[in-house]
């Protein structure tokens, strides 16, 4: 087993009890089986699911499905892998200290596990900001518009109405980026999440209705070399690893955690899985990037597509703020910096102007950066620890994972990037 001393190092865990520390403390009440399946819900459903039509589209449906699946098992296998990784530490510690997928860094490999963690937990969380910005500011121009074409047309000082929708939003976000606690974005969200819910489900809806009146052509399978750009998306689509051990921390029944987990992973892939076809089966090889796209100009339509832009807006300083933790953390000690956090929404700014499609960019996130976060880095934390008990089948089981990990990240972000440079029709 690798655990590392904790020296005096500011990245180190609270340290150990002492004879006067109290038995008692003013815990946070724990959550029900209930209230961590819609936590779990929370954590994971989020924009990602939107490119799922157009991924079944480029992949075949069949080829989506089975690609969904197996990345939501696996992530799944992953989770599981996190929680028992801190149960054994724990066990040999004798208290419990690791609360977040960074400080199971910290203990197993000392500051190097950590600055892993803290990297690719910014990647992704940035990376889902991007994708946000590129929804919103695609989506509003599309609105505006009324087509796809005139979203690429310039019409102010040369800037496209995608461009001139995100520098808009701009300002908002900084405002909402400077609130200091997220407290006083709770009720926001609790709206944001009843029109994301409500949007997506008249969404799935008209799919249906479309359906029935177009019947487009439809493939199957459409080969091997989409395979690992159908996998990077559904990686995008069910991250939400970095929540996994505060979800855990916080279930009151710990021993049926698992079956939870399980319960709330197999309805939310069902869940995934049914946006996806059905867009695609809807729209055929016409589905867009953006499946709200294809909605038309109708008013359900437009306020549908609102709704959700009104979802990701409000949400963009919650993903943010595990950013923004780190980065204040490691140059601000740990104290709140107004223009760190202003620096971070103008660089993620910027990218989401770099970033031409929308479906594309999910796959690279997923592939490049989620991949290694979900399950590469828990799969390596889980043998480190438990190699002397399970020997060779640790080796076996972790070591699958970590290679069918490496394959698709170099593969997959290959595959992405070639589709995000390579000219559309």
């Amino acid at each position: 087993m690798v655990v590392k001393e904790q020296g005096s190092s500011s990245y180190s865990l609270p340290p150990y009890p002492q004879e006067d520390t109290p038995l008692l403390t003013n815990s946070p009440p724990l959550s029900s089986q209930f209230k961590t399946v819609a936590n779990i819900f929370i954590a994971i459903v989020g924009a990602g699911v939107l490119g799922l039509p157009y991924s079944f589209k480029r992949t075949g449906w069949a080829t989506g499905l089975i690609t969904l699946f197996v990345v939501a098992y696996i992530t799944y296998h992953c989770m599981l892998l996190l929680v028992n990784t801190r149960r054994k530490l724990e066990s040999v510690m004798g208290f419990s200290k690791i609360k977040s997928f960074g400080d199971l860094g910290f203990t197993i490999c000392g500051r190097l596990g950590r600055f892993s963690v803290d990297s690719m937990i910014v990647l992704t969380q940035a990376g889902f900001c991007v994708s946000y910005l590129i929804f919103i500011s695609s989506t509003l121009a599309f609105l505006a518009a009324g087509d796809s074409t005139g979203e690429t047309i310039p019409v102010f000082l040369g800037f496209t109405p995608k461009v001139l929708f995100l520098w808009g939003c701009f300002p908002f976000q900084l405002g909402l980026n400077s609130i200091k606690t997220l407290t006083h974005l709770a009720p926001l969200s609790i709206f944001a999440d009843a029109v994301d819910i409500s949007a997506k489900s008249v969404v799935m809806v008209e799919d249906v209705f479309v359906f029935m009146n177009n019947r487009p052509s439809l493939d199957a399978f459409k080969g091997f070399s989409v395979f690992f750009y159908g996998i990077g998306v559904a990686v995008y689509a069910f991250e939400g690893i970095g929540m996994v051990l505060p979800l855990e921390s916080e279930t009151k029944n710990k021993e049926k955690f698992g079956r939870v987990l399980g319960l709330g992973m197999g309805m939310i892939s069902l869940l995934f899985g049914a946006f996806g076809l059905l867009g695609y089966f809807a729209f055929g090889e016409e589905t867009k990037d953006i499946i709200t796209t294809n909605l038309g100009q109708g008013l359900v339509s437009v306020v549908v597509q609102l709704g959700l832009c009104v979802n990701l807006f409000i949400t963009f300083p919650l993903m943010m703020n595990p950013v923004y933790e780190v980065f204040e953390r490691r140059f601000w000690d740990s104290r709140y910096c107004l223009w760190l956090r202003w620096l971070l929404v103008l660089v993620v700014s910027l990218v989401a102007l770099l970033v031409p499609n929308f479906a594309d960019f999910l796959s690279l996130v997923g592939s490049s950066v989620c991949v290694v976060l979900g399950f590469v880095l828990p799969a390596l934390f889980h043998c480190m620890v438990f190699k002397e008990e399970l020997g060779w089948r640790c080796m076996v089981s972790d070591g699958a994972i970590m290679v069918f990990g490496f394959v698709v990240a170099v593969y997959g972000t290959y595959s992405s990037v070639s589709e995000i440079l390579s000219p559309k029709a």
